[in-house]
């Protein structure tokens, strides 16, 4: 299938309307792509930009931008520039953190409903299959790169993936095409160039197919993967369909290995990282054997805690500052720690003084219609407010007196006593 046709084939995942975008770094793979992607929108209209994330990591960073420039001038392809800083320092590593100011530039301009093109080849998939085989990685690691995949509302498209690295190398002839040399790509001490440089060329020696067999194996993961997810998806539902908030009776129902594909699962359905397989087991382990109130198990943005036969997935709690509190007019929005609250307070008949809001303290007692003075403990239980989302809440007192309270993370009104009005965005 000529090269062509992939990307030809590509544009089936953009609406009419909407932008195609490709990242140009400036090397061979994103020229090439740049160039056929103008063909192809111009063949079937699609609007088309350029995307140039500048890292400055290299010594010829401004080089490669002047590339950039030049050749989507000669395309009269619009092309937008993203200067970025690389957090080294950050425990990623220089390719793990430029990867993410990349995708960081990637948001910041890529407009939700858009179609972002990039431009990895068969032999990167190959090299990515091996790099999470060594990793130890299960299937959603060995699945590698998938060909399309929705992120943060747009949509990611790998035109290329279906192609060996010296096709690419062909048509970029046969095109005439100039690129720029990363200068990196030949530093061995990075995995990825180790594989490319020194094993790859070796197992292709001995195995001429052996590329686009460890490509085939990533799709066949993918497809793997997709099953698994469909699977999850089932015992998800099972359990109540509320990825944040699973049955423990249920979970603990299944086997061990569906037990793991659940949480992960459920994980990635809130958008939480996915436990590592040694926190995950502690998880399983406490939940098998020990009390709730004694299970919390946390790991980089997740804690897992469980209340009342109900496993809770949460990204880590916000607490107020000790002791904080202010006054208030009722009126919205309403300025806490944890952020703006779009709420309102109000009696139902008269103006009232300026009310004060503060954590609570415990024995507070609130009036409700037709159940008289209540005790507010007894009343957060009664609503199934767990715990530790009990220890963020506001208490708005009048004088002496409880009106209501609120939860400011959620921006609920919890509770509001007899004769007041809250009002929640």
């Amino acid at each position: 299938m000529p090269v062509q046709a992939f990307i030809d084939s590509a544009l089936a995942h953009t609406s009419p309307g909407r932008c195609v975008w490709v990242a140009l770094s400036g090397g061979l793979d994103s020229s090439l792509l740049l160039t056929l992607a103008t063909e192809a929108c111009r063949r079937h209209p699609r609007p088309l930009h350029a995307l140039h994330v500048h890292h400055g990591l290299q010594a010829d960073a401004d080089g490669f931008e002047i590339h950039c420039r030049r050749l989507c001038s000669r395309l009269g392809v619009p092309l937008f520039v993203e200067r970025v800083s690389v957090d080294t320092a950050a425990g990623q590593g220089i390719e793990g953190a430029a990867r993410e100011a990349r995708y960081a530039a990637f948001a910041r301009r890529v407009a939700p409903g858009d179609t972002l093109w990039l431009a990895q080849h068969r032999d990167d998939q190959a090299e990515t299959f091996l790099l999470a085989a060594l990793r130890g990685s299960g299937v959603r690691g060995l699945a590698g790169m998938p060909p399309v995949r929705a992120w943060r509302g747009r949509r990611l498209v790998r035109p290329l993936l279906g192609i060996a690295r010296a096709e690419l190398e062909a048509e970029a002839a046969r095109l005439g095409l100039d690129w720029m040399e990363d200068a990196s790509n030949v530093d061995e001490s990075l995995d990825r160039n180790y594989l490319r440089h020194s094993v790859l060329p070796r197992l292709a020696a001995r195995w001429p197919h052996a590329a686009a067999s460890l490509s085939r194996s990533a799709a066949l993961a993918l497809e793997a993967e997709g099953l698994l997810g469909e699977l999850a998806e089932l015992d998800l539902e099972r359990l109540g369909g509320e990825p944040a908030r699973l049955s423990t009776e249920g979970l603990k129902a299944l086997s061990a290995a569906r037990q793991r594909l659940l949480l992960r699962h459920a994980c990635a359905r809130l958008g939480l990282p996915s436990p590592p397989a040694a926190r995950l087991t502690t998880l399983l382990d406490q939940l098998a054997s020990q009390r709730d109130a004694e299970v919390r198990v946390a790991w980089e943005g997740v804690e897992a805690r469980v209340w009342r036969e109900q496993l809770y997935l949460l990204a880590p709690l916000r607490h107020l500052p000790e002791g904080w509190g202010t006054s208030w007019s009722g009126e919205t929005p309403l300025m806490t720690p944890l952020g703006i609250c779009a709420v309102g307070l109000s009696h139902t008949a008269e103006e009232t003084d300026l009310l004060l809001l503060r954590q609570r303290q415990g024995g507070e007692r609130i009036r409700l219609a037709g159940r008289g003075s209540r005790d507010l403990k007894r009343l957060l239980q009664e609503l199934e407010v767990p715990p530790w989302e009990r220890q963020r809440l506001l208490v708005a007192w009048s004088g002496e007196t409880v009106v209501a309270v609120l939860d400011p993370v959620t921006e609920r009104w919890l509770v509001v006593a007899s004769g007041w009005r809250g009002e929640s965005s």
